[in-house]
């Protein structure tokens, strides 16, 4: 798979989280790539939470430019 193929999964991937109402809550980035926390508010006073891995650094920048526009939108 083309480091091009593995970036558009990994988008599609990050868009399935975010179209369902999860915001991203958190971030670890070490020597295997990215893990992006995500979590929802639930009417259960529970927090659902996922966890995805990027490896690509498009799929980085991605998740990045989403990230800002997301801390934006609060402020």
């Amino acid at each position: 798979m083309s480091e091009h193929e593995a970036y558009i999964i990994e988008r599609e991937k990050i868009d399935y989280f975010i179209d369902r109402g999860y915001k991203i809550s958190g971030v670890l980035e070490n020597l295997e790539g990215a893990f992006i926390e995500f979590s929802m508010n639930t009417d259960n006073k529970e927090d659902s939470k996922e966890t995805l891995q990027i490896k690509t650094a498009n799929g980085r920048k991605y998740f990045s430019a989403l990230l800002l526009k997301q801390i934006q939108s609060v402020s």
